[in-house]
């Protein structure tokens, strides 16, 4: 499990990424936002962060969720 740190919207957040190889999947929580979101490798690319956005956009404002969606999607390429 990695625990990635990012400020948006003036709060530092815990991000928590779990990859889970034999399953080919991976797991994302922001504990402080009661959100997680869990996606198989072949969703990886532009359709992930448009699916991490609109799931995001229910517990924060659009803007900090874009923000999000592409840092996550940023620190998953790089597992």
């Amino acid at each position: 499990m990695k625990i990635r740190k990012i400020i948006s919207s003036g709060k530092e957040r815990k991000i928590f990424i779990h990859e889970n190889k034999k399953e080919e999947m991976i797991l994302v929580a922001i504990p402080s936002l009661h959100w997680s979101i869990e996606f198989s490798y072949d969703e990886l690319g532009e359709k992930m962060v448009q699916t991490i956005t609109s799931s995001l956009s229910g517990q924060t404002d659009s803007s900090t969720a874009a923000e999000l969606a592409n840092r996550i999607s940023q620190w998953t390429r790089e597992m």
